[in-house]
């Protein structure tokens, strides 16, 4: 059975919507410059301009939630466009996500401990499930509520599950991705683990230092081969082949040797049925952390020999986006299979010594591709693989 992809939507400090992402895509624009927060504004992040109230009254959302949901929000109604819910088809959502509403708890809780009054009905945006519900709610799907919370591969491993949930036969429709806004927790958190690079982040690069925070959302919608003569929808690409593997080396690193990213890929590529060499374009997950591109960068080698495809990550552009990453990655990655682009790595300069890898530089278009592989390594070694290709 087949696993068609029907619709997508993203988010991020690139754009508001997918017609705009691609429009910075394609000018090499990043959207990561210094913060307007307070917590914020020492740092270079991939930051969303309009506050939470501003997002809420631009997109006309019914409810007023936390910044993750809120930007879930948006995404999940881009690319959820067009479907109508029936009876007929069950419809679920799976969404990633790891701040939570921690974005609006963080703050209650600073005001709670200078005396300021409590508001308790707050808290009720902190947990994870709750942003998840919130954007089922904003979409109608009640049918099949579910939240991911893998780091940085949360997205991705969403993405698996609603897969194996459609060929399982428990759902006919499902809208999957991944969701995180900024906070101060995160901020902070990054820094104390000593890889937030205070200047712009440098993927694969020999002089990267680590990465930029950043927030946003992407989504996808999949559907069956039966579901698609119910709803009418076109496909727009193909979810040919996932993966989940864990080298379990370290609570935050990879293995430097990229044994769970090796694992993952030749996962992904063992269920879509495809070789190494029918991959066109790798979106690599790319953080310009020194560990993960390393590690990453040996995980390519050890899976494609000689012959590494065009690999970029576009987190140069966005930051990342955590949870999110592999939403907002799957969308770009759709825009690749659809309009044959190649995405450059933005600020690459010299390779990394030990695997003298060198990313797409440049920008291109009409370029053939069929298949392409995105990857998202969470911390743990929890590494997710999916391949995207050509309907």
């Amino acid at each position: 059975m087949r696993i068609y992809v029907t619709g997508y939507g993203v988010i991020s400090s690139i754009g508001e919507n997918v017609e705009e992402s691609l429009l910075a895509l394609r000018s090499e624009k990043t959207g990561i410059k210094q913060g307007q927060k307070t917590y914020t504004e020492r740092f270079k992040v991939g930051e969303i301009s309009w506050t939470n109230e501003e997002l809420v009254q631009r997109f006309q959302l019914t409810q007023d939630a936390s910044r993750t949901a809120i930007l879930g929000m948006i995404a999940a109604k881009e690319a959820f466009r067009g479907h109508s819910l029936n009876p007929g088809i069950r419809t679920g959502l799976i969404s990633g996500t790891s701040v939570g509403g921690m974005d609006v708890s963080e703050i209650a809780y600073k005001d709670f401990l200078n005396g300021e009054s409590d508001d308790l009905s707050i808290y009720r945006n902190h947990p994870s499930g709750s942003t998840s519900e919130q954007i089922a709610k904003e979409l109608g799907i009640d049918e099949y509520v579910n939240t991911i919370s893998t780091a940085c591969s949360s997205a991705a491993n969403s993405i698996m599950l609603g897969a194996r949930m459609l060929l399982s036969g428990q759902l006919d429709r499902v809208v999957v991705g991944g969701t995180d806004g900024l906070s101060q927790f995160t901020i902070s958190g990054f820094r104390s683990l000593m890889i937030f690079d205070d200047e712009w982040c440098r993927p694969f690069d020999e002089t990267r230092k680590g990465l930029n925070l950043g927030e946003g959302a992407g989504y996808i919608v999949l559907e069956t081969e039966e579901t698609i003569k119910k709803s009418g929808k076109e496909p727009i690409a193909i979810l040919s082949g996932w993966s989940n593997a864990s080298d379990a080396y370290h609570q935050t690193a990879s293995s430097p040797e990229g044994f769970g990213a090796t694992l993952s890929m030749k996962g992904a590529l063992a269920v879509a049925g495809l070789n190494p060499g029918d991959i066109d374009y790798i979106n690599a997950h790319g953080t310009a952390t020194p560990n993960n591109d390393l590690s990453e960068s040996h995980g390519i080698k050890t899976v494609f020999g000689s012959a590494v495809p065009p690999f970029s990550s576009t987190k140069a552009y966005t930051g990342h986006t955590l949870a999110a990453s592999g939403g907002i990655e799957a969308v770009f990655g759709i825009l690749a299979l659809n309009r044959g682009i190649l995405l450059p790595n933005l600020n690459f300069k010299q390779a990394i010594e030990e695997t003298g890898l060198v990313p797409v530089k440049n920008y291109s278009e009409g370029n053939t591709i069929k298949h392409i592989l995105s990857n998202s390594f969470g911390f743990g070694g929890n590494n997710s693989t999916i391949i995207l290709s050509k309907v």
